[in-house]
């Protein structure tokens, strides 16, 4: 029988949590920030161990999560924001350099990075991914943190 670690059953003891949220589009930022407030609460961390920096737009999400997840101050860092399209192609730029960014900074300073930055062609699926038909990816974001808080501490270490 194989090894097989998870982190789903993980329950958080004392740990700081990171939240970088964009204010563009906050009609829709504001409900993911609900949504990732309401399931780490509810997961037990209370909210003075919960810090959010709020950026003017996600490009500048990256640089507040990396000064962030570089003090190693916080188990893990949630980023949310909503990109929408336009009439160009500026969403992509966007999209791209945030999200490979993002990935980046989760390998270099080995804690879980969320990704919850919508990423949509029009404002009714942003709506439907912040609360409505789809679901509210603030929630998936820090679900997803919290699994991987929880399965970074079971992995084994590296050796030196």
């Amino acid at each position: 029988m194989p090894n097989t670690y998870t982190g789903t059953d993980f329950q958080p003891e004392d740990l700081q949590v990171a939240i970088v949220v964009s204010t563009y589009n906050n009609s829709i930022t504001d409900k993911l920030l609900t949504g990732s407030l309401q399931t780490l609460e509810s997961r037990g961390i209370s909210t003075d161990k919960i810090d959010v920096a709020k950026v003017p737009g996600a490009w500048e999400i990256p640089l507040a999560a990396a000064v962030m997840a570089r003090t190693k101050k916080y188990a893990a860092v949630i980023c949310l924001g909503c990109v929408i399209r336009g009439e160009t192609t500026h969403d992509v730029h966007i999209n791209t350099q945030v999200s490979q960014t993002l990935g980046n900074l989760a390998m270099e300073c080995e804690i879980p990075v969320a990704f919850g930055v919508l990423t949509c062609n029009t404002v009714e699926q942003a709506i439907s991914r912040s609360g409505g038909a789809v679901g509210n990816k603030g929630v998936e974001a820090a679900e997803a943190a919290l699994e991987m808080m929880g399965l970074l501490r079971k992995l084994p270490v590296a050796k030196p």
